[in-house]
């Protein structure tokens, strides 16, 4: 398990839950439209969902205008589907945005920030399947991190998803054995 930044996140998320935030960022937002998928952009309603529905986070690091294969991805995998099928039944989805244009709320983008710093995010598109939870005795969020993945080289051209999908699959196998 990964400490994620201990009391310090703490009060960064206890901050996040109590600030005021714009309406796009305290719901799922749907920012991929073309796909009826909800995608969070803030990390605690997407925990509480992946809390209450047993589901882990897909957590899609992202430079939204400023990433080729970011975008590539969006519309090789996220827009198929097969993965709208498959996101639907598995996984809450969370966008963690690095844009360079487009100026997000400092809590959102400080959230970002220490997400990529715990998952050591070192490019983009990367995309990270785990768990969270607060262990009641330290106060620390711990992160149970399954795999990662991100744009599926090798893919046969057009079919992205199968390759895509197929990688997050094997993620998935590791935590059923």
């Amino acid at each position: 398990m990964i400490k994620f930044f201990g009391s310090l996140l703490i009060s960064s998320l206890l901050f996040l839950t109590t600030s005021s935030f714009t309406p796009d960022h305290t719901t799922p937002v749907d920012t991929k439209e073309e796909t009826n998928l909800s995608w969070y952009t803030d990390f605690q309603k997407a925990n509480e969902e992946s809390i209450k529905t047993g589901k882990p986070i897909f957590g899609f690091f992202t430079g939204s205008d400023w990433c080729g294969w970011c975008v590539r991805l969006q519309k090789a995998v996220f827009s198929k589907d097969d993965f709208i099928n498959w996101a639907s039944e598995n996984v809450i989805l969370l966008e963690l945005d690095f844009p360079k244009k487009t100026v997000l709320p400092e809590n959102i983008k400080a959230q970002n920030t220490q997400l990529a710093k715990a998952f050591n995010v070192r490019g983009y598109p990367t995309v990270w399947i785990f768990k969270a939870n607060l262990n009641s005795e330290t106060n620390q969020i711990n992160l149970e991190p399954w795999g990662s993945t991100g744009y599926p080289q090798g893919a046969t051209p057009g079919k992205e998803e199968v390759k895509f999908l197929a990688d997050v699959e094997q993620i998935f196998a590791t935590q059923k054995k």
